[in-house]
């Protein structure tokens, strides 16, 4: 028995590692599991219409809203009281990422621009009722709108802040993020589409469907795997990568199982987060390898010079499984109504 049910998958373009997932998803609904997919690249649409799924497509000009400031309707106690703490940590990473940009970026956030952020979020969540009570938790949720105003209205660092706000709220980018949730994702197999979405914005959309996911994951308790794509985006970005690494260690308490799949294998296993991820899953499997990639693998997971040999050279749908302490060679093969 694994400690928990996350996996990575590795694999250069073509090495088949989205038949390989895909083909992991049906298995995983036909044993009672639920699927939840962050599918950048549109690769999932068909796979999901055949199983009556529900495919959400993200673009500025679909009718599809996520607000980021909602909070879950948990059940547990211990968690209620810090539903909101938990929510505010990470609308800070959130406006971090979308205020400041990414790890390599220069440009940063303040101290007192961050201390004002944190401000803003308390005080704009208590405009609307709601506080640390759990109680208050069942209010409306304020929107990115409130925080807006709230900045806007408040001394030192505030107006600035939300001057560069403003492209979500009534600006370029505004409406997807900026409203009320108006989504139900009550279906055994959901794919959320983000290809439409401008470059820029895909990295925050990615980070806010995690979350929206996640506070589903706590409401709602059964048998569900994520499956992240090009998961190297969220990489970019401490506050997302950190984010992605706090759903791996504690999926398991809630039933989730996190599959991460990457074909910038440099990228991920070079940021330390991404070394988190790798350690905190139990299955790993990798697919053919760039042979620059073959050698941080091969660092990474203490591969013999057989297995580095064989990574560089499988044909498609070959690979290397790692479950545990047990490594197999391993042939990925789908039955001709699978393959359909």
């Amino acid at each position: 028995s694994l400690e928990n049910a996350n996996m990575v998958v590795f694999a250069k373009s073509g090495a088949g590692k989205s038949f390989t997932v895909k083909l992991e998803a049906l298995r995983s609904m036909m044993t009672g599991a639920d699927i939840v997919i962050i599918d950048p690249e549109n690769e999932y649409q068909k796979l999901c219409d055949a199983v009556g799924g529900s495919h959400i497509r993200l673009s500025l000009n679909s009718d599809t809203r996520i607000n980021p400031f909602d909070l879950p309707r948990v059940i547990d106690t211990e968690e209620a009281d810090d539903a909101l703490r938990a929510n505010l940590v990470t609308l800070h990473g959130l406006l971090r990422q979308m205020l400041g940009g990414s790890v390599a970026s220069s440009i940063g956030l303040t101290a007192a621009e961050e201390a004002d952020i944190d401000q803003a979020l308390i005080d704009t969540y208590a405009r609307v009722g709601i506080t640390s009570d759990p109680l208050t938790h069942n209010s409306t949720p304020p929107t990115i709108h409130d925080l807006y105003d709230t900045l806007l209205h408040m001394g030192g660092t505030g107006p600035q802040l939300a001057q560069r706000l403003r492209k979500f709220t009534s600006g370029t980018f505004a409406g997807i993020f900026s409203q009320q949730s108006n989504i139900d994702i009550n279906n055994a197999m959901v794919v959320f589409n983000i290809r439409d979405l401008e470059d820029e914005l895909r990295p925050t959309a990615m980070y806010i469907v995690l979350n929206h996911i996640w506070n589903i994951t706590r409401t709602d308790q059964r048998k569900r795997m994520l499956i992240v794509d090009e998961a190297w985006q969220l990489m970019k970005y401490e506050d997302s990568a950190s984010f992605l690494f706090s759903l791996a260690k504690r999926a398991r308490k809630y039933q989730l199982g996190l599959t991460t799949i990457t074909q910038d294998v440099e990228d991920f296993v070079g940021s330390k987060m991404g070394r988190a991820i790798v350690a905190n899953s139990s299955m790993q499997l990798l697919l053919k390898q760039s042979s620059s990639a073959v050698d941080v693998l091969s660092s990474v997971f203490k591969l013999t010079e057989e297995e580095q040999k064989r990574l560089a050279n499988f044909p498609v749908g070959q690979g290397l499984f790692f479950a545990g302490q047990n490594h197999v060679h391993i042939q990925i093969q789908a039955s001709d109504t699978e393959y359909d």
